[in-house]
């Protein structure tokens, strides 16, 4: 046996793999524990072998952003190693996330609570844009809570390196409920602004308890968002017509949407409407969004280990549609919802059944 196949030998032993908690297309999820102390942790096995299409480069970016990244907002790579043709990454096990909240209509938010949630998202991607990374899949299943009420940012599946203006990218990122307009007009410059959008609509959901712009295709997304937030302008985002994926659309005069998030206050609405401007360079950056009043005036943001958390053990989310073909996924010949939409219909066995983590 070489050194290599050693190391991680010795590194597979230091953990117990138990019952699977998450399965996906090209990645599983164990609980698991640690052998000397305890400790439970997510063991996440990305399977190499079944990926095409550089898809194994996402796995190899997931792996290089965890390990450089560490911040009290961002989930914490505890070990890697790889078995056969498999990675396996241990983070530290995290038992519920902001959908969950977002769909347990027992929970009473308040207002502080929404800003405590906003402002621990916000430190972690400040962070992460400081560092010139950005996540490219904020939405809120992947926005996880530790057992002490922590908000931490996951699944870095997505993310990229960004700083150079003339660099090129995929628009196919983030989940489309949560993906700016830009994107969907095919923008392949675009910076941390990105990231901005799709906090903004995590905020109305989590106000509103639904999403907010659940568009179908990419058509129905520009379409609904139009007809919320009004058509934009020449003036209000000079350029827009230049876009790669531009096409005139109807013209919607702007509604007076931000009344469904009256309750964050004068100060709330103002900060959620900064980061949902259309003009990518008008939108609130992280580092000035935490600068924003909203989160000085009272109330106050509550404190972590106070935040409301559900009581219920999670069921597992479905799958996601193929993005580039807008055909849902099918998965033991049934065709499976959107991952970010919760079920219409919950299941009426009784059963407890464990969520899908971190894929």
């Amino acid at each position: 046996m070489d050194l290599a196949a050693e190391e991680n030998k010795r590194r597979a032993d230091r953990w117990i793999k138990g019952i699977k908690v998450g399965e996906g297309t090209f990645a599983n999820v164990y609980k698991g524990t640690e052998k000397v102390t305890g400790r439970q942790v997510a063991i996440k096995k990305i399977k190499i072998g079944e990926m095409k299409d550089g898809l194994d480069m996402t796995a190899l970016r997931e792996v290089k952003f965890l390990q450089e990244l560490r911040h009290p907002n961002i989930i914490e790579l505890c070990d890697v190693f790889s078995v056969k043709q498999n990675i396996n990454l241990v983070l530290e096990f995290l038992d519920t996330d902001l959908e969950a909240i977002i769909r347990d209509k027992d929970l009473i938010i308040q207002q502080a609570d929404v800003k405590s949630w906003m402002l621990m998202t916000l430190r972690g991607l400040e962070y992460l844009h400081r560092n010139g990374v950005l996540h490219r899949d904020l939405k809120p299943n992947n926005l996880l809570i530790s057992a002490d009420g922590l908000t931490k940012i996951a699944d870095f599946g997505l993310a990229r390196e960004f700083g150079d203006p003339g660099q090129r990218m995929t628009c196919q990122v983030i989940t489309r409920w949560y993906r700016p307009p830009e994107l969907l007009w095919g923008s392949r410059h675009y910076s941390s602004s990105v990231d901005m959008w799709s906090v903004g609509t995590i905020c109305v959901e989590l106000v509103w308890r639904a999403p907010f712009l659940p568009g179908e295709t990419d058509l129905d997304q520009l379409k609904r968002t139009f007809e919320m937030m009004g058509t934009p302008t020449d003036d209000e985002w000079p350029g827009h017509k230049e876009l790669p994926d531009y096409h005139p659309t109807a013209m919607h005069p702007k509604q007076p949407w931000w009344t469904i998030i009256a309750p964050l206050g004068a100060e709330g609405v103002e900060c959620v409407r900064e980061m949902l401007k259309y003009d990518p360079k008008a939108r609130l950056t992280a580092e000035q969004a935490l600068q924003h009043r909203f989160f000085s005036v009272l109330p106050r943001p509550t404190a972590p280990r106070l935040l409301p958390k559900p009581k219920a053990e999670l069921r597992p989310r479905a799958l996601a549609p193929d993005e580039f073909t807008g055909k849902p996924r099918v998965e033991n010949g049934n065709s499976m919802k959107r991952k970010a939409e919760s079920p219409a219909v919950e299941p009426s066995d009784g059963k407890r059944v464990a969520r899908r983590l971190f894929v």
